[in-house]
């Protein structure tokens, strides 16, 4: 009956032989996939603002929706670098990339329909609770910071 023990051992040397090996790999693999991502994401975000922006010189001007806009690829690209450097998602990033797109949804309601209606109050309402969403991840950064961050 010592088979079975023995046979438990074997597996765990194999296992732990296994592991081992794949861990680093793994790890390799999902580093390299986070590089290739971020600079694809980064070229499309340098690529999408250099259209836009040689779509408003060609206009021969920036409306402050245009604005907004090289706002937005400026955050995703500040996003971008953020995560490249510290491997951290910047979430606050993504509420002003929100508070941006949802200005620029009003701006455009506004000067289509040249009147105040429902969609522009809720919109309103929409940048106050992403505003509040802001205030609550700043203060628990500051209050709670993360381990890493201590270098722990």
């Amino acid at each position: 009956m010592s088979t079975p023990s023995g046979t438990s051992k074997d597996a765990s040397k194999i296992e732990a032989i296994v592991e081992r090996w794949t861990v680093p790999i793994g790890n390799l693999f999902v580093s390299l996939f986070h590089r290739i991502a971020l600079f694809g994401i980064g070229g499309a975000t340098v690529w999408s603002a250099g259209v836009a922006f040689i779509g408003m010189v060609s206009k021969g001007s920036a409306s402050i929706e245009d604005l907004l806009l090289l706002f937005i690829y400026l955050e995703i690209g500040a996003m971008v670098g953020i995560y490249f450097k510290t491997n951290h998602m910047p979430v606050r990033f993504l509420i002003y990339v929100a508070i941006t797109a949802v200005t620029r949804l009003i701006i455009d309601l506004v000067n289509t329909k040249h009147e105040a209606d429902m969609a522009i109050l809720l919109m309103g309402l929409t940048i106050l609770i992403l505003a509040i969403a802001n205030a609550v991840v700043r203060y628990a950064s500051f209050k709670y910071p993360s381990r890493t961050g201590e270098g722990g």
